[in-house]
């Protein structure tokens, strides 16, 4: 199977096990145990960053377009408002009067 087998290791495991362990092993015939170290995954999954981000993202949207509904509201309630007071004119209350908006010279 291999070609010196009384001096070198085979395969793969010769950087792994020291030579002279491996013939030790071999001369006595006692089983040869490699040790693999795996190592486990540090990081955390995509998924438990997506989720959050994805939801803020979601909520970010919403405050956004919350914000821009109202400012579209004040803004007709105010042209509604200008348009309501220039057509009635002054505004008096016990001889007083109050002009809300200015007439319209042609």
């Amino acid at each position: 199977m291999y070609a010196n087998t009384r001096s070198n290791p085979p395969g793969i495991i010769a950087p792994h096990v020291p030579a002279d362990a491996y013939r030790r092993a071999e001369a006595t015939g006692s089983p040869v145990v490699i040790v693999v170290h795996t190592a486990d995954p540090t990081g955390r999954p995509l998924r438990q960053y997506l989720y959050p981000i994805a939801v803020a993202s979601a909520a970010g949207i919403g405050v956004f377009a919350t914000v821009a509904a109202l400012l579209a509201l004040l803004d007709f309630a105010v042209h509604t408002a200008v348009a309501i007071a220039s057509a009635t004119g002054p505004i008096s209350v016990g001889g007083l009067s109050l002009k809300l908006a200015r007439s319209k010279t042609p």
